[in-house]
């Protein structure tokens, strides 16, 4: 038999078997941050599998380049904690959270998928990155002017995540919260009562922000006002809403589109600055906006594999304290980028001649696809 007709027939081996599936699969839950060595299930049971042939079939855990945080314990036949697992760091705010592998056996060979959902615990409080955050207000501000203040950032998901915020005292402001279509809200301060320079000039308000775990934990952010003297009219942009594309692979200082507003106030009270507002998230990292004329430029790299899409909130203050608010929605453009790999993850190096059909000769990864 020619060396070529052999690589067909291993080739159409090899495609055959990938149209089968594994010979079993199981699914298990945990809390993150279990202690090394603790139970996460008894896989020989759950499989029905003898222990003998988990010795026999010499049974392995296969993760391909993803790091081992189960263990098999064969004498036993569970699977146990091998390193500490932190769900914020495994998988950010994806949910749910999850590995998967694959126990192999040989002799004959045999694999099975394993699926171990990690789930969150309340481990992290709600922080805000400024502990302070400050206001130059004009006593002229009219009722129903609007503030937007900073959002807290909450590596827990779910109900352990940001639930709400309070604001203390209510005596001038008023707290007002906008949900958004991705869950988060935009957090704003109302001014419900005017305020009179003459009678106060700084105003000190705590902003609290608390999740929903039990007990929940909560975080605080002082804002300290300073009331100014006349400044009539407060920023507004031109649109609410900017929408923006831009391939993965554009380089740093590419301008991505600019924003807008106008104040109708003259001297340094009509006098626009902009700023990103962002930061529970990596949008500062990624993109900048020149504080006077509005334009956003990238400053990071993007990956459309990594993140599809940004909403950059961005803010327009007058030198009176007076702002508004919009946003801008960034689409990034996929390109072909991205290499196809495959990984053996177990073979026959010797095939007998009178072999039975269906016997598997090896068993390889390519990217997110199996062969078998």
């Amino acid at each position: 038999m020619s060396d070529r007709t052999m690589a067909r027939q291993v080739l159409l081996l090899i495609w055959f078997l990938s149209l089968s599936s594994a010979l079993g699969q199981v699914s298990y839950s945990i809390p993150e941050e279990m202690a090394k060595g603790s139970l996460v299930g008894n896989i020989a049971q759950d499989l029905g599998l003898d222990l003998k042939r988990l010795k026999s079939g010499k049974a392995r855990i296969y993760t391909g380049d993803s790091a081992e945080y189960i263990e098999l314990n064969k004498e036993r036949g569970v699977l146990l904690i091998k390193e500490r697992i932190d769900r914020e760091a495994l998988c950010g705010q994806t949910t749910p959270c999850a590995l998967h592998f694959q126990i192999i056996l040989e002799n004959p060979m045999e694999f099975y998928s394993v699926t171990v959902e990690v789930t969150d615990v309340n481990d992290h409080s709600p922080s805000f990155k400024r502990a302070e955050i400050k206001f130059r207000i004009s006593e002229s501000a009219v009722t129903g002017a609007v503030f937007v203040l900073e959002r807290a950032m909450d590596l827990d998901v779910g109900i352990n995540g940001l639930q709400t915020y309070s604001l203390k005292p209510t005596d001038n402001f008023a707290l007002k919260l906008q949900s958004q279509p991705d869950g988060s809200k935009i957090v704003e301060m109302v001014l419900q009562k005017p305020l009179d320079r003459e009678k106060q000039e700084h105003l000190s308000l705590v902003l609290t922000a608390i999740d929903g775990g039990d007990p929940q934990l909560s975080g605080t952010a002082q804002i300290h006002i300073t009331v100014l003297d006349v400044n009539d009219n407060a920023p507004v942009f031109t649109r609410k809403i900017y929408k923006a594309s831009v391939i993965e692979n554009a380089l740093k200082g590419t301008l991505l589109t600019t924003v807008s507003a106008s104040d109708m106030d003259e001297g340094s009270n009509g006098k626009i600055n902009y700023s990103i507002t962002n930061t529970q998230d990596d949008v500062p990292e990624l993109f900048v906006i020149n504080e006077s004329n509005g334009e956003v430029k990238i400053t990071g790299s993007l990956n459309y594999e990594k993140a599809r899409h940004y909403q950059i909130h961005v803010q327009a203050s007058d030198d009176g304290g007076l702002t508004d608010s919009c946003k801008i929605d960034v689409d990034v453009i996929d390109i072909n980028d991205n290499k196809p790999t495959i990984s053996i993850m177990s073979k026959l190096t010797i095939l007998s001649e009178d072999s039975k059909s269906g016997t598997v000769v090896i068993y390889a990864e390519c990217s997110r696809f199996r062969f078998w």
